[in-house]
């Protein structure tokens, strides 16, 4: 189980070398397509980190608020707040607000920028299908996240992918009116290599993003394990949600990250861009797991 955790950390490491890489490299390409126009270069890179600034510490209000989830008390779902507490207590960390999403797609999300401000979700459907062990193993997995500081790792990745998306448009609309009879053949090839750039930048800056999401996945199931150390928990719940395979009633793209698994419409043709990787190969690994523990 440590090895697993520790290899989809350098996984992740690597990951976001690369994009820093990535990032420099098309930011380099912008800044000679400007021409010595540094203070439009530094105006998008400002735009882009204050955008988001602003996401990161709105973000967890929002997910929870679009997503229509509703704050619980002890009280109200004792069951729940029991597993969830017990799991903090054997991790170290705070408990975390508990709220509960009318809707019978199983599912559940954390959120929170710190385990200070962590917040965990269930959706109705979830606490009907599952028993103690899976419930166990899901809220593990969420509070991984937590633990794993994942949601900060999930903003880096969305502010270098605004980054990149606001270079590209820029690039984008500065061609349409910067005259081109008069170019030479150097500026031509750089008007060339830009304009292919911003149409492709932002596609492998979201492939990448969605990468980095996959591997926090597999490291939060890996975690769930070690602290459980009942994989069989998370098993019987992924394949449960597996048979189940139904979509949230609310429809979300940009909190589908979040949650345990995909709540969006599963469609082939999205399957490279899904930000969770699938059910069957997390089950896999978590098999592997559990036969080397």
């Amino acid at each position: 189980m440590y090895s697993q955790i520790a290899a989809n950390k350098r996984r992740t490491v690597i990951i976001m070398a690369v994009f820093v890489a990535f990032v420099g490299a098309i930011a380099w390409l912008f800044d000679q397509y400007l021409g010595g126009q540094p203070s439009m270069f530094y105006g998008v890179l400002v735009g882009a980190a204050l955008y988001a600034f602003i996401t990161y510490f709105a973000g967890s209000r929002l997910a929870l608020a679009v997503n229509g989830a509703r704050e619980i008390q002890k009280q109200e779902n004792p069951r729940l707040w029991r597993i969830i507490e017990n799991l903090c207590i054997t991790d170290g960390l705070p408990m975390p607000k508990v709220y509960i999403m009318d809707d019978p797609s199983p599912n559940a999300f954390a959120t929170g920028r710190t385990p200070q401000t962590a917040a965990v979700c269930a959706t109705s459907g979830l606490l009907d299908i599952m028993d103690d062990n899976e419930l166990q193993g899901v809220f593990a997995h969420e509070l991984g996240h937590v633990k794993n500081y994942d949601i900060r790792v999930s903003m880096v990745a969305f502010a270098l992918t605004a980054v990149i998306s606001l270079m590209a448009d820029v690039i984008l609309r500065m061609t349409w009116f910067r005259g081109g009879r008069n170019r030479n053949e150097n500026e031509q090839v750089l008007m060339i290599l830009g304009i292919v750039a911003a149409i492709l930048a932002p596609i492998v800056a979201t492939m990448i993003q969605l990468a980095i999401s996959r591997q926090r996945e597999y490291l939060a199931d890996a975690t769930s394990a070690l602290t459980t150390r009942y994989p069989e928990g998370l098993i019987s719940a992924l394949e449960k949600i597996g048979a189940y395979a139904r979509p949230l009633r609310r429809q979300n793209t940009a909190t589908a990250h979040l949650f345990f698994a995909n709540p969006l419409r599963a469609h082939s043709l999205t399957a490279l861009f899904s930000t969770h990787p699938p059910i069957e190969e997390r089950i896999a690994r978590l098999r592997h797991m559990e036969d080397h523990a």
